[in-house]
């Protein structure tokens, strides 16, 4: 009768324990990060006799989780590439509203600005139509600012949200170390799993893959040890590491984080290393599309300003005076980094201007000075675009031909250095000379003389040209040219257009200070007989001009013509001859003159001995050839490698933030559909079902009452015995 109210005690032991279990699971059905457990049972060893082996009943072996490490891997991949993807969704679409938005965007506001410059192109004396004009531009300038200080508060915002992020990753990092620590000390020598200790540890560790890509790697003793990012660890059984922020030491504007170590020290950890994961990922990569956001927008304020300048230069103002700047001039900002050898300031001396906005980028870039070479790295994917003994500047390569002519070009200080420059190339096919843009290949010049200027850049050759030569000629290294001093270790943060849109102001007030009309003026002879005409020139740049008198040309230039040779004389100007033929270019044909450096159209039959003479323009009031050239400004392709207008820039950068909004979008539903199904195959096998547990419970109630009667019976049949003893 022993043994069988032995084996009936296991196996009531075993249902109380299916019993303890199951409830357990129903009670935690609702707990985040809980995972099913069940009952393992086995039979006891036997009792061997002559007659065979008699079993002794069950025992419970362990309880143990229903877990699959591969299924939680996948939920924990999905769920940090959710929450990457829906971190820049919700920073970019943002963005995406400000730039697409038609009334707080920039196009319509450009387009009203060169419509009041249109109006003052119509009607050059009107006070009103001038008063218009610096209306819009001033709206057009609050648009501008309002537009960037937008990005600014969004980047702030961010820079605030990556710091929080890195105090919660610090949490829960200290939080899964100290869990490591509870299991180890629960399971030390017991040979049993801690189950919700366990349950407990992963769930801090599913939160911290909401903020960050992690990777784990569990020890014998179920001790997990945590890497973030691409690797880089964060949890080390019973050690954590926290995370830091710290000034970047390439953007002082800008947080970058680091890791602590347990020396004290602390690196900085490189911001893709977190791509693609997490919250912290996604802030990160918001923040670059933030900044390239606030350049690109920086890039359109830069050129305009440049290029509206430098042609509001070359006209002339209701006072007769040359045109002066029309917005505040801007420059790109330089500021020092730490010298890599000090450790303090750098104390470098630099100062940056723009030679080419066709070259400009949404790019910043540090300088370095090793003692002998200078570098400039690109911020955003740091790769080289400049390395030399001297400071990024001009330069001029060649690119064919084996004369041993060489190239050199400089900006213009008669243009003003006025930025329109762009990427060319010179070449000689042994009778002419062409230059043409690098970006478009538009041809910016052709002729059988060397040009001495082209959009505002001088140049010059040592040497005589042979056929073939061929030079690339670069104004500047990302549209800037760098001069200054710099010391062994120094390093220079450039921001080229940064801070270009949140710097714009409007640098005039007076309405009579537009300067619509040319400084200069033609005039036919009054005895002139032919039909010939030539158009109100325009200048194209300072070169022969007087800027500080009213009497812009030291000499009028007279253009007489000549029948017999079919060619004007040229007086006063160079050239001195100019090549007509009436009967092949009577329809019109553009002639520029080198010095003063203007440009006219010669139309018609001019009959020999007619006289046309240009002077200075001093009854400027009723003109507006300088107004048409400022509003030509509006469909100058001079951005984005001579490739954009200023509106065409713009769209391509709210088509560029658009797209990269649509996509994230798209990546937000993706990942969504992946997480749910990860989770969903993760709980099928993890997760607690109600019905089946209820089920269960009706098994182990049985088996209880079973063992239970099994008791019975034997205390029956021992009762009995006693009762036939007696």
């Amino acid at each position: 009768m022993a043994g069988l109210l032995s084996i009936a005690l296991t196996g009531l032991n075993a249902a109380q324990s299916g019993l303890t279990t199951t409830s357990h699971n129903i009670t935690n059905a609702s707990v985040a990060g809980y995972t099913r457990q069940e009952t393992v049972q086995g039979t006891t060893s036997p009792l061997k006799r002559s007659s065979g082996f008699y079993g002794q009943g069950t025992q419970v072996e362990t309880v143990k989780r229903v877990y699959s490490e591969f299924l939680s891997s996948q939920v924990l991949a999905a769920q940090s590439s959710l929450s990457s993807n829906q971190t820049y969704y919700d920073q970019i679409k943002q963005l995406d509203n400000v730039l697409g938005d038609d009334t707080a965007g920039l196009s319509t506001a450009l387009s009203t600005f060169f419509k009041g410059v249109s109006q003052v192109a119509a009607t050059p004396s009107d006070a009103s139509a001038r008063q218009a004009m610096l209306s819009e531009t001033q709206t057009l300038v609050t648009r501008f600012q309002s537009l960037n200080s937008t990005i600014e508060d969004l980047k702030s915002g961010t820079e605030t949200q990556i710091k929080d992020t890195v105090k919660e990753i610090n949490t829960l990092a200290g939080q899964i170390a100290s869990a490591n620590m509870a299991i180890l000390k629960a399971q030390a020598g017991s040979g049993q799993t801690a189950n919700d200790l366990l349950d407990t540890r992963d769930e801090l560790i599913t939160q911290l893959s909401k903020l960050v890509k992690v990777a784990t790697n569990t020890d014998a003793n179920g001790v997990a040890s945590v890497s973030i990012g691409t690797g880089q660890a964060l949890v080390e059984g019973t050690t954590a590491f926290n995370l830091s922020t710290a000034t970047s030491a390439t953007d002082p504007q800008q947080v970058s984080v680091g890791i602590s170590l347990a020396n004290g020290n602390v690196v900085t950890i490189p911001d893709d290393y977190f791509s693609g994961g997490g919250s912290l990922g996604g802030l990160m990569s918001s923040r670059a599309e933030l900044n390239s956001a606030q350049n690109g927008l920086g890039r359109i304020a830069a050129s305009l300003v440049t290029l509206f300048n430098a042609q509001h230069k070359l006209g002339q103002d209701l006072q007769g005076n040359m045109g002066t700047n029309y917005f505040s001039s801007y420059s790109p900002t330089v500021q020092n980094l730490t010298n890599t050898i000090t450790g303090a300031e750098s104390g470098a001396s630099i100062s940056a201007s723009i030679t080419s906005v066709a070259g400009l980028t949404a790019d910043d870039y540090v300088l370095s000075y090793d003692g002998t070479n200078y570098t400039l790295t690109d911020n955003t994917d740091n790769s080289v675009v400049y390395t030399g003994t001297s400071l990024p500047g001009t330069s001029v390569s060649r690119v064919s031909g084996l004369s041993a002519a060489t190239v050199s070009i400089s900006a213009s200080a008669s243009a003003n250095a006025n930025g329109a420059a762009q990427d060319m190339y010179l070449s000689y096919d042994g009778s002419t000379y062409s230059v043409t843009a690098a970006g478009s290949g538009d041809t910016l010049y052709s002729g059988s003389t060397l040009p001495s200027e082209v959009d505002g850049m001088t140049i010059s050759v040592s040497g005589s040209l042979a056929a073939g030569d061929t030079f690339l000629m670069q104004p500047g290294v990302a549209g800037i040219s760098l001069s200054g001093s710099m010391s062994a270790g120094d390093q220079v943060l450039i921001q080229p257009t940064k801070n270009a849109a949140g710097s714009m102001a409007l640098a005039i007030s007076d309405t009579n200070l537009i300067a619509a009309a040319s400084p200069v003026a033609v005039a036919a002879a009054n005895t002139n007989s032919g039909t010939g005409s030539v158009s109100q020139p325009t200048v194209l740049s300072l070169t022969g001009i007087n800027s500080t008198s009213t009497n812009h040309l030291a000499s009028n230039i007279t253009l007489k013509f000549d029948s017999t040779t079919n060619q004007f004389n040229v007086t006063g100007a160079t050239p001195a001859t100019i090549a007509f033929d009436p009967s092949a270019n009577a329809a019109g044909m553009t002639v520029t003159l080198t010095d003063p450096n203007m440009s006219f159209k010669i139309s018609g039959r001019p009959s020999n001995g007619d006289v046309f003479t240009i002077s200075s323009n001093t009854n400027g009031k009723t003109d507006s050839s300088n107004a048409n050239a400022l509003y030509a400004v509006m469909s100058d392709k001079a951005l984005l490698g001579g490739s954009a207008t200023l509106s065409g820039a713009y769209t391509q950068l709210v088509n560029k933030v658009a797209s990269v909004t649509s996509t994230a979008n798209t990546s937000v539903s993706t990942q969504t559909t992946l997480l749910d199904n990860a989770t969903t195959a993760q709980q099928s096998l993890s997760g607690v079902n109600l019905d089946e547990e209820a089920a269960n419970l009706l098994e182990y109630q049985q088996a209880y009452q079973a063992a239970a009667r099994c008791i019975t019976v034997a205390q029956t049949l021992f009762q009995d015995i006693i009762s036939a003893m007696s």
